[in-house]
């Protein structure tokens, strides 16, 4: 069974949609932490330590902008997600010793950039074998 490229299409819409909805929650995660009303004793911008400041600022904008390009389905949308993913695979797999271990989280990193290939590959391979 061959799956035509608009069935590839609305798959895909669904699947930037949910991770739309699961960036925008990141992002939210990420303000709660720098406002301070993350539990904990320097969850609050002016009492973490300078590499979480360094990292979750930047987090807390690009979680919610790749959100809104993911929802949007515009073509930046997958990078902006990818940059801000990637930067948290630096900090859990670079540097565990400051910012812990979070394999679950990288888990569902992997998983989503997998699929969005997987997703990427079959619509080219579908638009190939399309007759013209």
């Amino acid at each position: 069974m061959q799956l035509r490229p608009a069935a590839l299409d609305a798959v895909a819409e669904l699947f930037l949609r949910a991770l739309a909805l699961v960036s925008l929650a990141l992002g939210i995660a990420y303000w709660v932490r720098l406002i301070g009303v993350y539990p904990g004793d320097v969850w609050r911008f002016d009492l973490m330590p300078l590499h979480w400041r360094a990292t979750a600022a930047p987090l807390a904008v690009l979680f919610p902008f790749a959100a809104i390009g993911l929802w949007a389905l515009a073509s930046w949308g997958p990078v902006i997600w990818f940059a801000a993913a990637f930067m948290e695979a630096v900090m859990y797999l670079g540097f565990p010793e400051l910012f812990g271990s979070r394999p679950l989280l990288l888990g569902f990193h992997l998983a989503v950039l997998l699929g969005y290939l997987a997703l990427r590959v079959a619509r080219h391979l579908a638009e190939r074998s399309r007759p013209h």
